[in-house]
């Protein structure tokens, strides 16, 4: 098995191919990159087999911004004759994965695969079954053991392989299933509620976003992002010139500044969280974020930079690279993570996060 499959959204593989050739690069995982436009998809094939297996283990799934899920594979099943396409497959897997504590059956999220995955949905029932019978599955779901990959890029022809519970995404075709809230002002309150899930561990939730917490969004109207902070019980100073839907304002919990995003700055020192979803060049929204996080005005923050029509990946990385520089150069010690989300067009989204810093002797992470 000397492949990784990365799903990414349908128009970005170029951008997940430069991202994974970069980045196992560095760990002198050498390889080159399979390209489909608007494939919703990218093979990895590595010069030396067993490199794919070492970047699904030794690469931070985390690190990765435009992939939503990833797992090694072997060559193409091809021509799975319809009487019987369990066979082949698990032949494909004995003796590469044991007692494996999931199943996926999966397909790229393109409009062409729509009807290929109500066929993965029903196929998955008698899969799972033959898997469990020749030891490739527990008899049970387990978090702790990995997970088995059976991926479709046309009827009959599919990917099997595996990836590790505990480095990819736990959601099914790396997409988070969320419902947009009838009393949400915008469909944008789902790119931030898609955040806090793939940024946040959720046994953390209860510490990070506590009742009674203050919050900032800038560039708030008509409020998509402020519904998510107000719907977790914090107290939201939202900036924008642009008004706010009255169902935020009838709820007390919300004060609203018209002023510039870019010129507001905060008059209390305990903001806990800061976020903003602005239209505006990417390198001046960094050079803001920077600016709050170097200053200490907010413990977390979670923002979008939009991206530009070319080099894309290229683009994000100087903004986080001139974010961590700025951060270093202040003796601020953060977390930086950035993911172009399932809810994100042509953006990515990123989070930071304090643990502490010298700014006038302040220490965020007690």
């Amino acid at each position: 098995m000397n492949k990784v499959v990365l799903l990414c959204r349908p128009g970005f593989e170029k951008e997940c191919a430069a991202e994974i050739t970069d980045k196992a690069g560095r760990r002198e995982r050498f390889g080159f990159a399979r390209v489909k436009e608007n494939a919703g998809y990218v093979i990895y094939e590595c010069y030396q087999a067993e490199d794919a297996e070492k970047i699904i283990s030794e690469l931070p799934f985390s690190s990765l911004i435009f992939a939503r899920q990833w797992f090694v594979v072997g060559e193409l099943l091809q021509h799975l004759p319809p009487e019987d396409r369990i066979t082949p497959i698990v032949g494909m897997l004995q003796g590469v994965v044991e007692k494996g504590g999931d199943l996926r059956v999966e397909v790229a999220d393109t409009n062409e695969s729509k009807e290929l995955m109500k066929f993965c949905r029903k196929f998955t029932v008698p899969l799972r079954a033959a898997l469990r019978d020749a030891g490739v599955l527990t008899n049970y779901e387990t978090p702790k053991r990995p997970v088995v990959h059976v991926f479709f890029i046309a009827p009959g022809c599919c990917y099997t392989g595996y990836s590790w519970a505990s480095n990819n995404s736990p959601y099914y075709m790396g997409i988070p299933r969320l419902k947009f809230p009838a009393d949400a002002p915008s469909r944008s309150t789902l790119k931030l509620e898609e955040a806090l899930h793939v940024f946040i561990p959720q046994d953390e939730w209860d510490e990070r976003l506590a009742n009674g917490m203050y919050a900032v969004d800038l560039g708030a109207c008509p409020g998509g992002w402020t519904y998510q902070l107000v719907k977790r019980n914090m107290w939201v100073y939202s900036v924008d010139n642009g008004p706010m839907a009255q169902s935020l304002m009838d709820t007390g919990q919300v004060t609203w500044l018209r002023e510039d995003g870019f010129k507001y700055r905060p008059n209390r020192n305990n903001i806990s969280w800061m976020v903003c979803d602005m239209v505006e060049k990417p390198a001046k929204v960094a050079a803001l974020m920077a600016q709050w996080l170097v200053h200490g005005w907010c413990r977390e923050t979670i923002f979008n930079l939009k991206l530009p029509m070319k080099k894309r990946y290229e683009e994000v990385s100087q903004n986080l690279a001139y974010i961590q520089a700025q951060l270093d150069e202040h003796g601020v010690n953060a977390q930086i993570q950035a993911r172009q989300l399932y809810h994100d067009r042509e953006e990515v989204t990123v989070h930071v996060r304090r643990l502490w810093a010298a700014v006038g002797g302040r220490r965020d992470e007690r």
